[in-house]
């Protein structure tokens, strides 16, 4: 580590001072255009971390990802704040961590907590009619309550409906399609990279209205594949024997937590369209009334839920604090190494990333959808589709009321990139490897990491590309 930082300075050491605050009493400023791509190093390095650790050194990761995540912080910190100055430094982490960081991870931890105290018992029998509602409903209920929380909530019934089922790997596989990605675009509760254009600006409903033909056509592809592939299956294995799951009514437990639900809706909401114009100065960084009653409403809501959910509800859906943990170092480390990325973004043709602003854009300048859509979606199925999404949306910009508006079209390109093609591997989205844990612990082999890829490239590129030609070409 010491030899990357003492070359990192030697690299860099003639841009010391670029980013003291121009005048007294305005904030520290950072000019992306003298900044070289050495200085992203530090972001790539954590998501390749994130990518290929847990399948290379699976026993290292697990000990030892938050301390991985804190390295790479500090290989980018430590010379950003010798070379441009502490107080520069102070800024750029406040303005990242109050305004972005906590807010994503209060949102995280409510959803995660309140959705964990939502149980679904009973049994119900994996016939293709069954499976292809439970996959339907997941999808739906993906853009409201998050698709890792109706990925943890219905993987379980789908696996005792299935119990008795020969040929049952694709019923998990679409799961990961359906339920754990592409559901999530409706809203920015459904996906984190929704939530984060959701805090730099873009409206609540404008991932319904802009998005919901594109998630339509997918999910209807999808199911009606499904629904094709599972009966083909279902047919070829005859007579089956008895359901090993005895039978027993479905029932929903938790329906507080179905309540807390519709609050962190309506605390979200409340923060895009409530602008009471009160707001508070940290060192230069603007805290809006508003987003400060929704984030308390937010621990509020997690503290309720966690007082008064039956312990029993999340011991039946193995309910554990590791996961949020772990999303909470890693994006630690995500959003603060992602800083100079995006000031060389907001630089434009200016900045050391010319060749890929020049590759998304005409030589007039206007914008090539279909560009932003394969490259959002090729690096968010292999890195985290998260800081992907704000790369682009930087790099379209960065401004939520153009991007809603003139170049609506990109912002949705953007967009689907990010939430559909996290489904293309393993690790594209949480909630997949999530989901391909729980189903091996219940003794049912998932197919490997490029196994699954072969059900991605098989069935979903081919869908992105006509997605492309109806909506993007």
């Amino acid at each position: 580590m010491r030899c990357l930082l003492s070359a990192m300075l030697m690299a860099l050491a003639g841009m010391a001072g670029a980013g003291d605050a121009a005048a007294a009493g305005e904030a520290p400023h950072i000019d992306g255009a003298q900044l070289g791509l050495v200085w992203i190093l530090p972001f790539v390095g954590i998501l390749l971390s994130i990518a290929i650790m847990p399948l290379a050194a699976p026993s290292f990761w697990h000990h030892h990802f938050g301390k991985v995540s804190a390295a790479w912080t500090l290989i980018f910190l430590a010379p950003f704040a010798a070379l441009f100055g502490l107080p520069t430094a102070i800024y750029e982490v406040m303005h990242t961590l109050i305004l972005e960081y906590i807010p994503f991870i209060i949102l995280l931890l409510a959803l995660f907590t309140v959705t964990g105290g939502i149980g679904v018992s009973g049994n119900l029998h994996g016939s293709p009619t069954m499976n292809t509602a439970l996959l339907t409903i997941g999808t739906v209920l993906a853009g409201w309550m998050g698709t890792t929380g109706a990925a943890m909530l219905l993987i379980r019934p789908l696996i005792r409906a299935n119990d008795d089922r020969k040929h049952k790997v694709h019923v998990f596989v679409f799961f990961i399609f359906l339920v754990a990605n592409i559901g999530g675009a409706l809203t920015p509760l459904g996906d984190p990279p929704l939530f984060l254009g959701f805090l730099k600006g873009v409206d609540f409903f404008w991932p319904t209205s802009h998005l919901f033909m594109e998630m339509l056509v997918c999910a209807i592809v999808l199911l009606v594949i499904f629904y094709a592939l599972d009966s083909y299956w279902y047919g070829k294995e005859g007579h089956l024997q008895r359901d090993p799951t005895p039978d027993s009514p479905v029932a929903i437990h938790g329906g507080l937590n179905i309540l807390l639900l519709l609050g962190i809706i309506g605390a979200v909401l409340m923060s895009g369209t409530w602008k009471p114009g009160i707001a508070w100065s940290i060192n230069h960084v603007e805290v809006g009334l508003q987003n400060l009653v929704r984030d308390i409403l937010l621990v509020a809501i997690t503290l309720v839920s966690i007082r008064f959910t039956s312990a029993e509800i999340r011991k039946a859906n193995d309910f554990t604090w590791a996961p949020i943990a772990e999303v909470a170092k890693l994006f630690a480390g995500i959003f603060l190494t992602i800083i100079p990325a995006i000031a060389i973004l907001k630089a434009g043709k200016a900045g050391a990333m010319e060749p890929l602003v020049s590759l998304v854009n005409r030589a007039d300048g206007t914008p090539i959808d279909a560009w932003y859509f394969w490259l959002t979606g090729a690096l968010s199925s292999f890195l985290d589709n998260a800081p992907t999404y704000l790369v682009f949306f930087n790099l379209a910009g960065g401004d939520a009321v153009m991007l809603m508006g003139t170049m609506a079209g990109t912002l949705a390109a953007i967009s689907c990139g990010a939430v559909f093609m996290g489904a293309n591997t393993y690790i594209g989205n949480a909630p997949n490897f999530m989901v391909k844990s729980i189903v091996e612990s219940a003794g049912i082999r998932m197919p490997s990491f490029f196994g699954y890829m072969a059900w991605s490239c098989g069935i979903l590129l081919p869908l992105f590309v006509i997605v492309t030609l109806i909506f993007f070409g």
